[in-house]
């Protein structure tokens, strides 16, 4: 991985459970009460409980090891907390309606907007084999442990998540083996994971076109969060002709973990993705790096980071999640980072481009504003 890495094996255990596994379809959730939407007629009729997903994390280019795999997501063993509805609530012009998680499965053609929803020990919102499903200025908050995601999707098609508020949650929107998933335009703060979860946006096994992560702004607060990546792409593939887009995004805040980045692209393989001018300052151990895959590009990001103790590496590439990667394109990103500013690894193909990206480039913190997330 280069001589510049830490020393160290990152060694994970997963836990494995008789009745799961990483590559399992259908997971269990702690809750025994699926709940419809609130704002519309149409409602889930299924008896199926609510389903919850294994979760994956980044690994990072610590040493020239082999990468800590994935984790499956342990059956929780307490029940879930279900906080009941009180008076609305008003923040930037939206009021919200106080609602208890909501739990949809096979639910098709419906919007789910202005609830306010405190998740405790299960995901805010829970979608499994939905379609066509919009979720548009709800508040997303307090939910705890791996279960805890803002929305979790598990074999969903054209879901719209935006200008949504989601804080305080294990991870704010998790996709597994679904397609056409655009999370856009949404305010997130303090990812508290604990590791597999700290992200703000996963994809695990997502494919197809339609793909999107854009313009959503994002935040961890020192001693408020415990975030990993802020944007992981794992294992997930667009198509040639509409690439998985991760575009516009403004991702502040990281560490103390030495095992996230602001984006990573291509963990464990993947293809057809494409990360382009998005801001990331101090996100942690890295700013953004290709992990492995095939046909992906870095185009045109500003990536800084001041001198923290987990602070390493800028902007990187190469086979670090143990998938080979190649055709890698990555060019006119500006780094200013602490201590490395651009780093591939050895032994892999230099990407193209690499030689128009600026190292130590005039840039500071001030790329982003002070004020970032005003949803409350």
């Amino acid at each position: 991985m280069g001589n510049y890495y830490k020393t160290g094996i990152f060694i994970l255990t997963c836990f494995f459970f008789s009745s799961c596994s990483k590559s399992d379809a259908d997971f269990p959730d702690a809750s025994k009460n699926p709940v419809s939407a609130t704002k519309t007629a149409v409602t889930d009729t299924s008896k199926s409980a609510t389903v919850t997903t294994p979760t994956a994390t980044t690994p990072k280019p610590a040493a020239p090891t082999t990468p800590k795999p994935p984790p499956t997501t342990p059956k929780p063993t307490a029940p879930p907390t279900t906080p009941k509805p009180t008076t609305p609530t008003i923040a930037k012009g939206i009021v919200y309606k106080l609602s208890v998680p909501l739990n949809l499965n096979g639910a098709h053609d419906l919007t789910i907007s202005g609830d306010s929803i405190n998740g405790g020990s299960v995901a805010c919102i829970s979608l499994y084999n939905c379609t066509n499903i919009h979720i548009t200025k709800c508040k997303l908050v307090n939910a705890s442990g791996l279960n805890g995601v803002g929305i979790n999707m598990n074999k969903c098609t054209n879901i719209l998540i935006d200008s949504n508020y989601i804080g305080n949650v294990a991870t704010g929107v998790y996709a597994y083996q679904s397609q056409t998933i655009q999370v856009k335009s949404n305010q997130m703060k303090n990812m508290t994971g604990p590791l597999w979860r700290g992200q703000f946006v996963q994809f695990n096994s997502v494919t197809g076109g339609g793909n999107v992560v854009g313009y959503n702004k994002c935040e961890n607060i020192q001693g408020e969060s415990n975030c990993e990546d802020g944007i992981s792409i794992y294992n997930s593939s667009g198509l040639s002709t509409d690439p998985i887009n991760i575009i516009g995004n403004w991702l502040r805040g990281g560490g103390p973990s030495t095992t996230g980045s602001g984006i990573t692209l291509g963990d464990q393989g993947g293809s057809y993705i494409v990360a382009q001018n998005n801001i990331i300052v101090n996100t942690g151990y890295i700013g953004m790096h290709v992990a492995g895959g095939t046909n992906i590009q870095m185009l045109n990001n500003t990536i800084y980071s001041g001198a923290f103790a987990w602070s390493h590496l800028g902007l990187g590439s190469g086979n670090y999640s143990g998938k080979v990667s190649s055709n890698i394109t990555i060019s006119g990103n500006k780094v200013n980072w602490n201590p490395i500013n651009i780093y591939y690894q050895a032994g892999s193909v230099m990407p193209t481009g690499w030689g128009t990206n600026v190292s130590n480039a005039a840039i500071s913190a001030s790329v982003l504003p002070t004020t970032l997330i005003d949803f409350h």
